[in-house]
């Protein structure tokens, strides 16, 4: 019996009962689909067809995916529900004139980003005037934010709505990315309470059920800086395997 579409075999192969289908297949497999319980993962571009024409029900949840799909967009929604867990960020439209003031309003070093970058990709530590054109070049958006003094970040890992693991990620020898795919190290050492309880409201608040949260520590305070819905587990103790027995936990519960 099939209760569960999943269009990603990487992060669905230990859930029991589910039909592995390739995104670019969606179609073929329409009545499948529709008669799913839950559709497991699709890819971002399927939304509107699963949700609008479908009718189907989705895991993660849908905020997880608007949301967590653009650094600009992720970023102006922390701004909004939590502005002082957010590092001073400038967003604006790549022109000469924007160039400027954020130069004049960021002292150097400061951040800048794509809207769209994953693994430390696409994220710059901006030392020089040099640099910073050399950036601009690369963006319609611009996207620069405040540099803050950490060697260290913290991924605090959701799964079916709530925290079920942390980790620390110590500086890779580049001085800046803390990613464990740029050579960050995993430190296993437990989240501050305050870290926690802004995930928690994050989560709860905008619907976000499943993603990897990246939060820097200044002192006690914490800042949230992104969230991905895709995300690695190699801090995790139990790895992809206890996170999908979590997930299909929590899918019995809800549609069973």
């Amino acid at each position: 019996m099939q209760n569960w579409v999943s269009f990603d075999l990487f992060r669905t192969a230990y859930i029991q009962e589910t039909l592995q289908i390739k995104p670019e297949k969606m179609h073929k497999y329409a009545e499948e689909i529709k008669t799913s319980l839950c559709v497991l993962f699709p890819e971002y571009w399927q939304l509107n067809t699963l949700l609008y024409v479908y009718g189907c029900s989705i895991y993660p949840s849908e905020p997880s995916y608007r949301i967590g799909h653009n650094k600009i967009e992720m970023t102006r929604v922390f701004e909004a529900l939590v502005p002082s867990h957010v590092p001073l960020t400038y967003i604006s439209p790549n022109t000469p004139l924007a160039q400027e003031e954020i130069l004049e309003n960021l002292s150097v070093p400061f951040v800048a980003k794509l809207s769209k970058s994953s693994q430390g990709v696409g994220v710059w530590r901006i030392d020089s005037l040099f640099e910073w054109r050399v950036y601009c070049q690369k963006t319609e958006v611009l996207y620069a934010q405040e540099f803050l003094p950490i060697n260290r970040d913290l991924r605090l890992v959701v799964v079916a709505g709530r925290i079920i693991g942390n980790y620390w990620r110590r500086q890779s020898i580049d001085g800046f990315h803390n990613n464990v795919s740029k050579g960050g190290e995993i430190i296993q050492e437990p989240a501050p309470y305050s870290a926690i309880s802004l995930v928690e409201t994050l989560c709860q608040t905008l619907g976000i059920n499943h993603g990897g949260f990246d939060i820097a520590m200044v002192g006690d305070h914490p800042y949230v800086l992104e969230v991905n819905r895709l995300f690695g587990n190699q801090g995790i103790v139990g790895g992809e395997a206890i996170i999908q027995n979590i997930i299909s936990d929590h899918l019995c519960q809800t549609f069973l």
